[in-house]
């Protein structure tokens, strides 16, 4: 279920309460929920996301992004998160997408190599494209 893109960041479709205990036994510090509440009906709410990764001692963040596409804050806050973060990180959202979505972004954003991230997703089984030329604009930014 989790798709590790690399050794710190691993991405997800939807979670539940039984997740958080399985992504703190594969040392997960920081869940991110990219996903908006009430999205669907039978998502497991945010809050119990929380309640059960503050139980296992991890850290939680939501950062919900729509199908509208993202946006300028979501970029800066998923990196921020990610700089933050004291080990490895699950970002979860309905198919685990958005999440990579928005960590190709975050890392485009602070200088990484937007060839090297569309690889690592694609070796986790996530397509970069529909971000690819923000992915390059970010990077070229920010050198």
């Amino acid at each position: 279920m989790f798709r590790q893109i690399t050794d710190s960041i691993y991405a997800s479709p939807q979670i539940d309460i039984a997740d958080v205990e399985k992504a703190r036994e594969l040392g997960i510090t920081m869940i991110i929920n990219n996903r908006p509440e009430g999205e669907s009906d039978d998502q497991t709410p945010g809050s119990q996301i929380a309640a059960a990764a503050e139980k296992a001692g991890m850290d939680y963040v939501e950062i919900p992004v729509s199908h509208a596409g993202f946006a300028q804050n979501q970029v800066v806050s998923m990196a921020e998160a990610l700089d933050r973060a004291s080990g490895p990180v699950l970002a979860y959202c309905r198919s685990g997408t958005r999440s990579t979505l928005l960590w190709a972004l975050a890392r485009a954003k602070a200088g990484e190599d937007p060839a090297r991230l569309a690889e690592q997703a694609a070796a986790a089984g996530y397509d970069v494209s529909p971000v690819r030329q923000i992915m390059d604009m970010l990077a070229t930014g920010s050198r």
